[in-house]
């Protein structure tokens, strides 16, 4: 047995979490051997995205479905609400409409923006979901179709083996890997308080450019991404800042 393939036996056995995984591997406990069906790369490897090994906590082991080769792409995350206005949803898709010819646009496979923004890059260009479950696990039900269409042309990425369900903790802990794979993070929709926030803080800890929409005082769902623009994220006051280059990115 391999060392990489012991690391996917100690990360099944342990159900991907990580505190688990490491006590496992620092204990020395081999697991017994049996056959993981699904793809998958490790902290091992030299495929493994330099991004995620930045984090305090880099996944032992990405199980995945798709084209792996999407990881070597300059890549943006966009991420928003899960209960998307009209107006949140017009700057989904026209953000991701404009970026999908030049990065692959990165997202959580949640309803709302992440639907969103993964369906307009599928049209012409390439998306990466990141989950917090095991790749059978899909959920919300309503994102059925994209799940199918992101394995076949795209990539779903988990730290989760299959048979693990859905956990309301999983997705705290994923979105750290969201902002580590963009370039930077755009916030087309969020309140004060929301999970897309918690993807925002995890950007600002890798010193990523974050870029919101403003939105009007007292538009519904647009709080969240005011006050990231008055604490000193970039504003995208004008589509043309995407479309003539002038989003830009450091990193």
């Amino acid at each position: 047995m391999t060392e990489r393939e012991l690391l996917a036996l100690y990360a099944v056995r342990c159900g991907g979490d990580w505190v688990r995984t490491a006590k496992a591997i620092r204990e020395g406990n081999r697991p017994e051997e049996s056959e993981i069906r699904r793809k998958y790369i490790t902290i091992l490897d030299q495929n493994y995205p330099e991004c995620f090994r930045k984090l305090r906590y880099p996944p032992w082991v990405l199980f995945y479905e798709g084209n792996i080769a999407l990881l070597r792409k300059e890549k943006i995350t966009v991420v928003g609400s899960r209960e998307l206005t009209e107006y949140g949803r017009e700057m989904t898709r026209a953000v991701s409409e404009i970026l999908r010819d030049r990065y692959v646009i990165v997202s959580g496979l949640a309803k709302g923006a992440d639907a969103e923004a993964h369906r307009t890059a599928m049209n012409g260009g390439y998306t990466i979901g990141v989950i917090g479950s095991g790749l059978d696990t899909h959920y919300p039900k309503c994102n059925e179709p994209l799940y199918e269409e992101m394995r076949r042309n795209h990539l779903i990425l988990s730290e989760y083996p299959d048979g693990i369900g859905v956990e309301k903790y999983h997705f705290p802990w994923r979105n750290r890997l969201l902002a580590a794979l963009g370039n930077a993070l755009i916030v087309t929709q969020a309140e004060i308080a929301s999970g897309t926030m918690h993807t925002v803080n995890e950007a600002i800890a890798l010193s990523k450019d974050i870029w919101c929409v403003p939105y009007r005082i007292g538009e519904p769902g647009g709080s969240g991404c005011d006050k990231l623009i008055g604490e000193g994220a970039y504003i995208l006051y004008d589509l043309c800042q995407l479309k003539e280059g002038r989003f830009f990115c450091r990193y």
